[in-house]
């Protein structure tokens, strides 16, 4: 009996039988139908692992246990077209191009929480510089399972262990087979339309995509989406801009009379704060505040402070948070505004329309002046200068830089020398990037205890976010040494998550919870949003917003009149406001009712609620939406479209000559310098020409050993 079982369960049984069975007839289909299965396995197992689709019901389960094998079918067929060892082999390179798409997914979705897009790999340039370090930390040695598969099918290729087919199978059995995986497409298609409507022509979410039709047809749904955004512009006219118009004007909210103009003529300081999440705000680890300088200008009474105030950026991350600081428009569903569309767009942005005011405009970044093509957009959006990594000589030495550019103390010393400079009034944006992925600062720089969720990623959050913390501190002492404090009005706010909800158990343990929900995850996408200046009157405002409203906030306390402007966000200290937050894949908030990822939430306790059984709810839903899809719809088309070319409604602003502007360093000096003279408002010529960056007192211990001088 143990002989039998012994030889029954033995591998090598196994193997000769399976073996045998497919060298007998057609061994091309028998390997055919292992790829296929193969290909299903991976991509079925790692849509449950390492993708967050928010499947729900059976038809949903059905269909993503489905949509990996229509693709899978229809590529793999086409080895079927050939014979002898060619087809095999390609049968192989096959299964590799669906497993490195896979493969690339997963490393993206886990940082990212979306899929990678036409647009996204187009924008490598201008972002590539730095991916290679956050890659790095994202892959983990079980994602190289994907590829598993077919280093061992090569091997029973190489070694003869696979019988390979000379005679094929007949033509018109190839093209069957490939017709079975287009009908099965159609079959996936058709339930998820029921499910579903509207699937691609109402969808921002390629969560829903993936989810029903499959990662390889995500493919061909993205590249018709970009086909779509390149031909806009040519079949754009002036009648698509009224209208959007029409729908913005529709839906401006009337300043607050007791907060317009009350900051006109001030100085402007935007300080991007890179990955800063709101519950960093007042958290504590082992009894320490993460943050205590921005916690106090949190609380402070000339501080207006937002703890509703939500991220909407999309694929382009960190320059669709600018785009709508900037701008008040979206970024795009796929890929990025400023790389795509930033470098011959027409624009309606703060630093034009405060130049129009009598402004002097001025953006600093410690990293490379391509980075997100800022060096091109930047002239679009009308910044007189742009302080990029060229600007910055300690930049060059390797020890100085972390990550994505010049550590936050050294960039905010070294940037005093240009800001005194600035002829006042000025509009200044200062773009930290220390507290960015993967979290990592050097031993001589950490003053501060790691958390300990065991999540390596997560643990130095708090770390990186304390040091940005300081250089703010150090930043704001200097402010009030030169006396710029008094005169100026300071934005701060965070651009997007620091920690993706890919690392829900560690968002858990932070939180203090057992374990998070999507109304949780929706909560953890709450970004700072503060407004100081002296003799204003702040405190914690709980008026629910983006950063889509950061742009008719800031330019009604300027005084600066908004009518006839595009834009898509609202005045937060508006009565008036709906209160209406719209996330890039066509989510939202409300004060009342939120939905995120397909579930809807009461929003003050997070209760779950459903769609169907509560006519209150529909209702308040319909409209949303309704809102949700218009506003993301009208602001792709401006960009797309390029429509603001076509606006001629507005006396008080013109277009900008991208022509005036010269971002060469020893051109940006020159001008400075002669501006000393032109126009002697600035700290250095009130100074009479004395530097004052020897105000600026700093504790980089680069400074003190040398390393940053």
């Amino acid at each position: 009996m143990m002989s039998f079982l012994k030889q029954v369960l033995s591998p090598k049984q196994w193997w000769q039988q399976l073996k045998k069975t497919t060298d007998s007839s057609a061994p091309i289909v028998w390997f055919f139908i292992l790829n296929v299965i193969l290909v299903w396995v991976k991509t079925y197992v790692n849509y449950l692992m390492n993708f967050n689709l928010g499947v729900v019901g059976p038809i949903q389960q059905f269909l993503l246990i489905l949509n990996p094998i229509p693709t899978a079918i229809i590529l793999l067929s086409l080895a079927l077209y050939f014979r002898g060892a060619l087809s095999y082999w390609l049968a192989i390179v096959m299964n590799l191009i669906q497993s490195m798409w896979l493969f690339a997914n997963v490393l993206y979705y886990r940082e990212f929480s979306d899929f990678l897009s036409i647009g996204i790999i187009g924008s490598g340039s201008s972002t590539g510089n730095n991916l290679g370090k956050s890659i790095v930390a994202i892959i983990h040695l079980s994602d190289y399972l994907i590829f598993l598969d077919i280093i061992l099918l090569v091997l029973l290729l190489i070694f003869h262990q696979i019988k390979i087919d000379k005679k094929g199978i007949q033509k018109r059995y190839a093209v069957l087979t490939t017709l079975l995986g287009v009908v099965l497409m159609f079959v996936d298609y058709g339930i998820a339309s029921v499910d579903r409507s509207g699937l691609l022509t109402r969808s921002f979410d390629n969560n829903y995509i993936v989810k029903y039709l499959g990662l390889n047809e995500y493919v061909v749904f993205n590249a018709v989406q970009t086909y779509n955004q390149s031909n806009s512009r040519k079949q754009a006219k002036p009648a698509d801009l009224k209208k959007i118009q029409a729908f913005t004007a529709q839906n401006q909210t009337p300043a607050n009379v007791q907060y317009y103009g009350t900051q006109k003529g001030k100085n402007v300081f935007v300080i991007h704060l890179e990955s800063f999440q709101q519950f960093l705000i007042d958290y504590k680890v082992d009894g320490q505040e993460v943050t205590p300088n921005l916690n106090q200008f949190y609380h402070d009474q000339n501080t207006l402070s937002y703890d509703n105030f939500y991220n909407q950026v999309g694929q382009g991350k960190t320059s669709d948070a600018e785009m709508m600081q900037e701008n008040s428009l979206y970024g795009l569903a796929t890929g990025s505004a400023m790389v795509k569309y930033g470098t011959n767009n027409t624009f309606e942005a703060m630093p034009a329309v405060l130049a129009q005011q009598g402004y002097t405009s001025a953006a600093f970044h410690g990293d490379v002046g391509t980075f997100w093509n800022r060096n091109n957009t930047y002239k679009s959006f009308g910044y007189n200068y742009y302080f990029s990594k060229e600007f910055y000589p300690n930049a060059k030495k390797s020890s100085n830089n972390v990550g994505y550019g010049l550590k936050d103390k050294i960039f905010l010393k070294d940037s005093a020398q240009y800001i005194e400079q600035l002829p006042q009034p000025f509009y200044a944006k200062l773009i930290t990037v220390t507290n960015h992925y993967p979290y990592e600062l050097d031993k001589q720089n950490i003053s501060f205890p790691a958390t300990k969720t065991g999540d390596n990623t997560v643990d130095g959050y708090v770390q990186t976010a304390h040091y940005l913390d300081q250089a703010f501190g150090e930043f704001i002492d200097y402010m009030k040494k030169v006396g710029l404090y008094d005169n100026s009005v300071f934005v701060l706010y965070g651009d997007h998550y620091g920690i993706s909800e890919n690392h829900q158990p560690a968002i858990a343990q932070l939180l203090g919870k057992s374990s998070v929900n999507n109304y949780d995850l929706a909560q953890f996408q709450k970004v700072p949003f503060m407004i100081h200046a002296t003799g204003l009157a702040g405190g914690v405002n709980h008026t629910y917003g983006g950063e889509i409203d950061m742009m008719p906030t800031l330019l009604d306390l300027l005084g600066v009149p908004t009518t006839g402007m595009t834009m898509f966000g609202h005045d937060l200290l508006s009565t008036a406001d709906s209160q209406i937050v719209v996330f890039r894949d066509g989510d939202w908030v409300t004060p009342k009712y939120m939905k995120y990822r397909n579930q809807y939430f009461n929003t003050e306790t997070g209760e779950t609620l459903s769609l169907d059984q509560d006519p209150e709810l529909k209702a308040a839903a319909k409209k949303a939406q309704d809102y949700a899809d218009k506003s993301l719809s009208y602001s792709d088309k401006i960009i797309t479209g390029d429509l603001l070319r076509f606006d001629t409604s507005r006396s008080n602003f013109h277009a900008v000559n991208k022509k005036e502007f010269d971002y060469q360093k020893s051109a940006a000096l020159k001008i400075l310098k002669r501006n000393q003279e032109s126009n002697p408002s600035s700290v250095l010529a009130k100074n009479n020409g004395h530097s004052s960056t020897d105000d600026y007192t700093t504790d980089a211990p680069e400074y003190s050993n040398g390393n940053a001088k």
